[in-house]
């Protein structure tokens, strides 16, 4: 049976032919375009003359040896196969492969080029390694994942060498924060771009092909708040989030209004529906009169900036303001410890951190933040090893990073292995692999200025970056 590929023409740099002939048992039609018009993804559908399943192995002009595959599609006669692990102007060749019960056949082999990158993905990125034989191995096949918070929001998936592997995009808002789940897919709150930097009302999952998994706009059953700082996945069913808390509340003893406004952090857990499943607020634990500072902080009284699980699935909360975290019960609500200024955890007097972000387990159980380090004018990384039983902390990592990176504001800090930790300098525009003594192995500058920057193992975008 003969078979046609029409080959569209989806940019002026990526030019391909029409109407071309083969011969196949089941390929009916081949059409090559632009999956999500993202020219990092290649779109190939292909039509067969019986159900079958299909995908598609492709391989560089000068790499014939790495072959990729694309996923299998499900049985049936029209198959979308998305291209990942494509790099701009570069010369592929493909071919299609079907399935039927166990009868394989392989098309002819054919050829494309892949367009180049728009001019603003282009030169965002610069890394720099002086030793490259220092970066642990692990760090060279890993990647990392950065967000634009502005209007159109762009996610970004960059190697060890400042390369784009993989990009998203949203017109109207911008990514006002991001994260890489265990299902292997990015949740996000996305905001406009007079909404405050970390804050937005619409939650959006994509999976790696870019296709959206989830998305819930503010309005949508109980999602009536603001979101912020962080969005999290519970499970299956259920998303967990940072809200602001609005409460009308009288001033006018400590010089406000009558009818004045404190804004407070909550954590909330929705379904995929936006139904509200919990809730907790800091106006169940704090009265906001004990605060001194409140009418200079009623507008964004405490400023939560993150959420994580703990070990034992309870929650670790940050406070900007308050220069402490929190331990929080995800059944009860009670606050199980405070750490910091004026906490009832002991500290060692090395650990006088005073704002923190990115508060998380590490992988080898260590609580772990990055401090920024205000009143000290230098950033920090502290990872504590916790005894809750005799509320006390001990130091196990303490990394001070150069004073010329000092981040007084957002940043983030997580292990690439042992001896090395990914941090994210937000307001300097760079991201650092720093050791245990605070040099410098590698930097990677930034045109945007990243809420964080995450590291991502190889194993965690197989098949689909490699």
């Amino acid at each position: 049976m003969k078979c046609r590929i029409a080959m569209r023409l989806l940019l002026s740099a990526f030019i391909l032919l029409s109407l071309i002939s083969c011969t196949s048992n089941n390929i009916k039609e081949i059409k090559l375009g632009l999956h999500n018009n993202n020219r990092m993804q290649i779109q190939i559908d292909v039509l067969t003359s019986n159900p079958v399943e299909a995908y598609v192995e492709y391989w560089q002009d000068s790499n014939a040896v790495k072959k990729i595959t694309s996923a299998i599609s499900k049985k049936g006669m029209h198959h979308s196969l998305v291209l990942l692990n494509i790099l701009p102007k570069t010369n592929y060749h493909y071919r299609v492969v079907t399935i039927n019960g166990d009868s394989k056949q392989i098309s002819k082999e054919y050829k494309f080029q892949s367009p180049e990158l728009p001019m603003w993905l282009q030169e965002q990125f610069k890394a720099t390694a002086p030793l490259p034989q220092l970066l642990p191995q692990n760090f060279k096949e890993g990647f990392m994942l950065l967000n634009k918070r502005e209007a159109p929001g762009i996610a970004y998936i960059v190697d060890y060498n400042g390369r784009l592997r993989w990009y998203h995009t949203v017109d109207g808002t911008g990514f006002k924060v991001i994260h890489f789940t265990q299902d292997k897919t990015i949740i996000s709150i996305l905001g406009k771009s007079d909404e405050p930097t970390s804050y937005g009302s619409e939650i959006l999952e994509i999976n790696l092909n870019g296709d959206t998994v989830l998305h819930l706009k503010k309005g949508q059953g109980d999602f009536t708040s603001t979101v912020h700082h962080e969005i999290l996945k519970k499970n299956d069913n259920a998303i967990v989030t940072l809200f602001v808390d609005q409460r009308i509340m009288d001033l006018s003893s400590i010089g406000g209004k009558a009818k004045d406004t404190v804004n407070g952090d909550g954590i909330m857990i929705m379904d995929r529906n936006g139904k509200k499943l919990w809730q907790w607020t800091v106006f169940d634990v704090l009265n906001p009169f004990d605060d001194k500072q409140l009418l200079k902080d009623k507008n964004d009284w405490m400023h939560a900036n993150s959420l994580n699980y703990d070990k034992d699935s309870n929650y670790l909360i940050s406070f900007y303001n308050s220069g402490q975290i929190w331990k929080v019960n995800a059944q009860t609500g009670q606050v199980m410890w405070k750490m910091g200024k004026g906490g009832n955890i002991a500290l060692p007097a090395e650990c006088d951190f005073t704002q923190s972000h990115a508060v998380h387990i590490n992988p080898y159980g260590r609580l772990m933040f990055f401090d920024n380090g205000v009143e000290k004018h230098q950033s920090e990384v502290f990872a504590l090893k916790m005894d809750e039983a005799n509320k006390k902390a001990f130091v196990d990592l303490h990394i001070k990073l150069p004073q010329e990176i000092y981040n007084d504001r957002m940043g983030s800090a997580y292990m690439v292995n042992d001896t090395t930790v990914l941090c994210c300098s937000s307001k300097r525009h760079i991201s650092v692999l720093a050791n245990a003594k605070g040099v410098l192995l590698w930097t990677l500058d930034t045109a945007i200025p990243p809420y964080r920057v995450e590291f991502l193992s190889a194993d965690k975008l197989k098949p689909w970056l490699n």
